[in-house]
């Protein structure tokens, strides 16, 4: 079997042994760094497990190749609190790449006749960018808009040729909200800025990954930002990208497992061509492979489903409700399940299979509940779709009684 590691990877982010199927996004994002002006940003969307995180890193590279600076991180939901921590979140991810630049040379005298002249910098590091922030006058969107600014004009005459702009990337962006119960507008703040930079010529790029409910939070904290945005929607893998996802890795000469076509053809169904799914699954089945008795044994599906639902499923369930399950296990009856689905259908269909059925003000709050749960979300056209790939199939293999009886 030699020393030939399982080169599949389920963990969250982790960037797969092949990248099927996003050469259309490639190629969006590069349409986006060659802007002279910059007048789309990007948001790049989709339900767990499709990809996002992978793909933000792979863009990465490219923007670098095309001469432009990255910074960022994951939003947390502290960064996304008030204004001044989002203020800091940027100038803190700022500083890693600023804080080479020196601004200004001061020469200090030597003491004693052997001593050189001392020399002196003041770089644009973390420690200064604060001090521009705190002292420009004004509001926040003034402090954080001149400090900014005052970046990229010290940048394009002390940094090397070649800097297009910068891109600022920034991951689980869904927790970006304002909040204006505390009079604090952290996400409005941070588009204003950025639209008035960008009209000013300046090329900072703003790249958000995040779930589905991110685009709606922009739109609904600036009206603006449906102009502002390019919108990429990660859906799952064709079939085609599906099978060279999973057979890539295997191709190396090294590799001690071969899966046959029946095999490639089973896990493409069981994942739904989610690429997560796709990278569980198939590191489930190489190892059962990899140790089966004569080179042919797989693991039971059933093995493989009970698995996932444990890793993956599991702790999302343990915060829903015991009257939620039911709403969501009577949505995972309706045909069309996992695409969109509507109120209507919800509250009709709960009156023919529950003895409890739902009112349309009783679906309609656990809806918003579950909205802010992250275990569904409203799409464009009004109507509501799972946030989670394959939650549906998860609930019909949960014992139908339960649910029955939670209706009562």
């Amino acid at each position: 079997m030699g020393t030939f590691a399982n080169p599949f990877r389920p963990g969250a982010g982790h960037k797969p042994p092949y990248l099927a199927g996003r050469g259309k996004e490639f190629r969006e994002f590069e349409r986006l760094l060659a802007q002279r002006i910059i007048l789309e940003n990007m948001v790049l969307t989709g339900l767990r497990g499709v990809g996002k995180t992978v793909l933000l890193d792979c863009l990465k590279p490219r923007a670098q190749q095309a001469g432009w600076l990255w910074v960022g991180a994951d939003l947390s939901e502290s960064a996304a609190l008030n204004e001044e921590n989002m203020a800091i979140r940027l100038l803190a991810d700022l500083s890693v790449i600023t804080s080479n630049l020196a601004l200004a040379t001061e020469r200090r005298p030597g003491l004693g006749f052997t001593a050189q002249d001392g020399i002196r910098e003041t770089r644009l590091d973390y420690r200064t960018l604060s001090s521009l922030y705190i002292n420009t006058p004004g509001l926040a969107h003034d402090k954080l808009k001149g400090t900014l600014e005052f970046v990229w004009n010290s940048m394009t005459q002390k940094a090397p040729e070649g800097v297009s702009g910068i891109v600022f990337a920034y991951d689980e962006a869904q927790n970006l909200a304002d909040h204006s119960e505390k009079e604090q507008y952290p996400l409005s703040l941070l588009l204003d800025v950025f639209q008035s930079l960008q009209k000013k010529g300046i090329p900072f790029m703003l790249l958000f990954a995040g779930l589905p409910t991110l685009f709606p939070k922009l739109v609904d904290a600036r009206t603006f930002a449906e102009r502002m945005f390019r919108v990429v929607f990660l859906d799952k893998l064709d079939r085609e990208e599906s099978r060279a996802a999973i057979v890539k890795p295997m191709e190396a000469k090294a590799c001690p497992v071969r899966m046959d076509s029946s095999t490639i053809e089973l896990i493409i169904d069981l994942s739904g061509g989610y690429p997560y799914f796709i990278q569980f699954i198939c590191r489930e089945m190489y190892d059962s492979l990899l140790f089966g008795p004569d080179g042919t044994a797989f693991a039971p599906v059933d093995a493989i489903l009970a698995k996932l639902d444990t890793d993956f499923f599991a702790g999302r369930w343990a915060r829903v409700s015991d009257r939620q399950r039911v709403l969501l296990y009577v949505v995972s009856r309706l045909d069309h399940t996992e695409e969109e689905f509507s109120l209507a259908e919800i509250v009709t269909l709960s009156g023919q299979i529950l003895k409890k059925p739902f009112s349309s003000s009783n679906a309609g709050q656990m809806l918003s509940s579950l909205v802010r749960a992250g275990l569904i979300y409203r799409n464009s056209h009004g109507k509501y779709s799972f946030a989670i790939p394959l939650l549906s199939q998860f609930i019909k293999r949960q014992p139908a009684e339960q649910f029955l009886r939670a209706s009562v």
